[in-house]
């Protein structure tokens, strides 16, 4: 089945399985490594990924429901020259141990930061629930918070 979507800006047509999952498709046909695989289950969140801006688990969204639409990997957050907000936190705040769900960590801030730029613990607990193995959760804490601030800064400026 051709499915076609455009990922990270780019129009992308894929010939595919439409059951399959679109964490496979991302990592194996198109070969963008930073979505990981963590369960299989939808539960950890290593392989969240947006969809048309929505946070997705991409372990269990079947690559057919992924037809027109605009997908976001890690790799098209930000760029080298300009980091999105959630990045740059994450470095300042040097969240990652093992860095593995780091990823799926950050896609889901973004996710959440566009629906809730001033997230209090309250809303970060409800919404970032992925699992690391590490537990740098309080690290991850302070990024979210970091990135909120940065985007309230970069949204001053620009107004």
């Amino acid at each position: 089945m051709k499915i076609a979507f455009n990922i990270n800006g780019q129009p992308q047509e894929v010939d595919v399985d439409g059951n399959t999952p679109l964490l496979w498709v991302v990592r194996d046909m198109l070969n963008l490594k930073g979505t990981k695989f963590g369960c299989g289950k939808a539960a950890c969140g290593a392989c969240t990924l947006h969809v048309d801006g929505e946070a997705i688990r991409s372990c269990s969204y079947a690559v057919k429901f992924a037809e027109g639409k605009n997908i976001t990997t890690i790799e098209g957050l930000g760029t080298a020259e300009k980091l999105h907000p959630v990045q740059q936190a994450w470095m300042e705040e040097v969240v990652p141990q093992c860095g593995y769900c780091q990823p799926g960590f950050m896609m889901a801030t973004a996710a959440l930061l566009e629906k809730v730029p001033n997230p209090t613990d309250e809303d970060i607990d409800n919404n970032i629930v992925n699992v690391c193995r590490c537990a740098t959760y309080y690290r991850m804490r302070k990024a979210i918070h970091r990135a909120a601030e940065i985007n309230r800064s970069a949204n001053s400026i620009t107004q």
